[in-house]
């Protein structure tokens, strides 16, 4: 599915069967006003109920999408004044767990009562027996609250990492009390993006767009890290390319999201040019970008591509560790070319860095599938000269090559002998491993 990023392009059909206002609840929701504050409330559709028909949820869109500044439904019913005086803000009740009465006790002191009074509802809210939408509605009713006490609530939500933030903050974003800005619409859509819960920040992204905010910077690099992270390669390129239409220089998260599209899309030729595109710009990914396309590199064999992916993370000011010089001996190994990724060894040795286990590893199959046991046997004597005494996973490379060449008895003389300097052979267990 093409996202549409400009403003001016019609929806998509099957975008168009969305609405932009989220909600959980299975009940057509009917929020009112006092007229003495002229506050306003909506009637809005059962969104997310699966049973609902695509006909009731295309209704739903043209009420609100296609005539956003007719958003007031004249018809909607009004609120029940019974309904809203079963709701006691100053006690929840006696039924609440031992879970919730300790969540109750660890909100801040300094909380107004007003804020305490919807936290506590929202600690103990059960979806079986309660309405959010009415509940939220009738506390801006009762308490009405301005931005900084919706701010206050929404933090205490997030921090208890409650699961109904997200519901909270659709109600939010279409309360007039709480003043809504682009950057709250892009926190909404940066917390389903994280929940991979892509369809929702989609709609949310056309309800932002129809309300009138632009799409910045900011926003379109959540939705590229989100589509990346999903594999959609398109749409994260369609999102990446409307930033750069905006004007202003693109960002090391972006462009390290669309790096990452493309390393997951495997056109790592395509995230090598576009890393040295930022590198013209003085811009660098993070170290698990470049990481990932060293990875990748690695894992098929392309020496040379590694070796210029290890050459730019030098040249982006991050010091190579035992991990990264792995993946390029593991490119050499697998392309057959054992001299240079020996001489990545001498290279770690020089500059300091431990010639981990799996280096050592990955320097011995290379030695096995070129059947140059001299050459093992050399590597091996100059790792006991520099003190390093081989550890499981290179022992068990050893020995199953060893094994394979039939010559048990040299083995046995080789776990004896390092056994004796308190090597890492264990010789009971590379036994039974023959």
């Amino acid at each position: 599915m093409k996202f549409p990023f400009n403003c001016s392009t019609k929806f998509h059909s099957n975008i168009m069967s969305f609405s932009p206002f989220l909600l959980s609840n299975s009940h057509v929701l009917s929020v009112l006003t006092a007229a003495s504050n002229n506050i306003t409330f909506y009637n809005l559709s059962p969104l997310f109920d699966q049973n609902a028909s695509v006909h009731q949820r295309k209704l739903s869109v043209s009420a609100f999408v296609l005539q956003p500044e007719a958003i007031v439904h004249e018809g909607a019913p009004k609120c029940d004044e019974k309904e809203e005086m079963k709701i006691k803000w100053t006690n929840v009740g006696p039924n609440i767990t031992d879970e919730q009465k300790i969540a109750i006790s660890q909100l801040p002191l300094k909380l107004s009562n007003r804020c305490k009074a919807l936290l506590k509802r929202i600690i103990c809210f059960s979806p079986e027996a309660d309405n959010l939408p009415l509940l939220l509605a009738s506390w801006v009713k009762a308490m009405k609250p301005r931005r900084a006490d919706w701010l206050i609530v929404l933090k205490e939500i997030k921090r208890m990492q409650n699961p109904l933030l997200s519901e909270v903050m659709e109600f939010v974003l279409l309360e007039n009390s709480f003043e809504a800005n682009i950057r709250d619409y892009t926190k909404l859509i940066d917390l389903y993006a994280k929940q991979n819960l892509l369809v929702n920040a989609e709609r949310l992204f056309l309800a932002m767009k129809q309300r009138g905010f632009p799409c910045d910077q900011v926003t379109l690099t959540v939705l590229v890290h989100m589509y990346s992270k999903a594999g959609h390669l398109d749409q994260a390129k369609e999102a990446f390319e409307e930033i750069k239409l905006l004007g202003e220089p693109v960002d090391k998260r972006a462009c390290g999201s669309m790096m990452m599209a493309y390393i997951r899309a495997e056109m790592l030729e395509h995230a090598e040019t576009l890393m040295k595109e930022m590198e013209e710009q003085e811009i660098h990914a993070g170290k698990e970008v470049y990481k990932a396309l060293l990875r990748a590199y690695s894992a098929k064999g392309n020496a040379d591509g590694a070796q210029r992916v290890f050459n730019s993370i030098q040249f982006a000011g991050v010091v190579p560790d035992s991990r990264l010089c792995a993946l390029l001996i593991n490119a050499y190994c697998m392309a057959g070319r054992s001299n240079e990724a020996r001489s990545v060894l001498e290279n770690m040795k020089i500059t300091g860095l431990e010639r981990s286990d799996k280096c050592i590893a990955l320097m011995l199959s290379a030695y096995e599938k070129e059947n140059d046991l001299n050459a093992a046997l050399s590597f091996l004597i100059e790792l006991e000269h520099d003190g390093i005494l081989i550890a499981e996973e290179a022992s068990q490379v050893l020995v199953g090559w060893f094994r394979r060449l039939g010559v048990v008895g040299e083995v046995e003389q080789v776990l004896r002998e390092f056994s004796a300097k308190g090597g890492s052979f264990n010789r009971g267990k590379s036994s039974k491993t023959m």
